[in-house]
């Protein structure tokens, strides 16, 4: 009886371990997503990272951790503190802002679709804005 709690517990951390499948899925779909963030970022020229934006009436689009509004004349770009699982599964991003603008170190938490429960939550980095070439 000795031994059942340490191989239990190593029973249960071994399902923790990912595949090199799993490694490889993983990759393929970040560098999907690096691949999507490059191609929808041609054409736009950042500017110097902001603290705090107002994204009102803005659309979001997911690409892995990375989160970037567009308002139609500018796009803004942050990275999350990761821990947002359900981005990638396409859950609903809900977000709480005190005042009429988005801040780094905003908390973002995801909603699965379907069943309404939490799965997961990160917070903003600094905003960086984007402006079409030639504007």
């Amino acid at each position: 009886m000795r031994f059942f709690f340490p191989l239990a517990a190593l029973a249960l951390t071994a399902g923790c371990v990912a595949t090199p499948q799993e490694t490889a899925r993983e990759q393929a779909r970040q560098d999907r997503d690096l691949a999507r963030l490059d191609r929808d970022l041609r054409g736009w020229s950042p500017g110097r990272p902001q603290t705090c934006v107002q994204t009102r009436n803005a659309n979001v689009r997911i690409y892995g951790d990375t989160l970037v509004y567009d308002d139609g004349g500018r796009r803004y770009l942050t990275k999350t503190g990761g821990g947002c699982f359900g981005l990638q599964r396409d859950d609903i991003i809900v977000t709480q802002s005190f005042m009429s603008q988005m801040c780094r170190g905003d908390i973002v938490r995801t909603v699965d679709r379907t069943a309404g429960f939490p799965s997961g939550a990160c917070s903003f980095g600094d905003f960086v804005p984007y402006t079409k070439n030639g504007r």
